[in-house]
């Protein structure tokens, strides 16, 4: 096999760029993901049907639905309601973090449900609020439980990110489709961008590995 190194080196400075624009996608969508996740787990928790039913949907469509689609319908049919030129990148941050929401919300859900109900009624005869209970006794507990299933949704989200190549924003994937379309190759753009991947996820992975260890201590 021919293998093409020099047109690695010609795009290093791109792909480059497309490794910054991939963690700050990555980033924000982990950062108001867990946000907006945390809010609709809450909200699934909630006994009324009806108030929870917006809830129930949001996770339903978002989890039901394959992220590229979501991606599209973002980008070219709700962008273009505020602005006339949608940016993708800001399409994409978008995209990623409604799509992580609905995965964190069941994350924190499942965490917080796993607590013994006793934690909540112990806390509540000590004179706490529902939100004072939930703030320090049974969140520090759930967040522990919820660690390793973070851990994953953020290794995925990092991949998930590439479809954002598909509107066009610059990141890692976008450059490795423009570099196979400039030079017709095949294995030089997309091992590269594998390769490049597979770093950024391994070094997650072990990172979320050291934390799991320092909460288990």
């Amino acid at each position: 096999m021919d293998f093409r190194f020099n047109i690695i080196v010609e795009y290093a400075p791109f792909f480059l760029k497309g490794v910054l624009w991939t963690i700050g996608l990555s980033l924000i969508g982990i950062l108001f993901g867990t946000i907006l996740g945390l809010a609709i787990g809450l909200g699934k928790m909630i006994q009324n049907r009806l108030v929870r039913l917006p809830f129930d949907w949001y996770v339903h469509f978002f989890r039901g639905t394959p992220l590229f689609v979501q991606i599209l319908l973002i980008h070219f049919g709700v962008m273009p309601m505020f602005t006339a030129q949608p940016n993708p990148l800001v399409s994409g941050a978008i995209s990623l973090s409604l799509n992580a929401a609905a995965y964190i919300a069941e994350i924190f859900r499942a965490g917080i449900q796993s607590i013994d109900r006793g934690q909540m009624e112990a806390a509540r005869s000590l004179g706490m609020t529902h939100v004072q209970a939930m703030r320090y006794i049974i969140l520090p507990q759930a967040i522990k439980r919820m660690i390793p299933p973070l851990g994953n949704e953020f290794v995925v989200l990092i991949k998930d990110s590439s479809l954002a190549a598909i509107i066009a924003a610059p990141e890692l994937m976008y450059w490795g489709r423009a570099m196979q379309g400039q030079y017709y190759r095949v294995w030089e753009p997309y091992l590269t961008v594998a390769l490049i991947y597979l770093v950024l996820t391994l070094s997650l992975s072990k990172l979320l590995h050291r934390l799991e260890r320092r909460y288990d201590a």
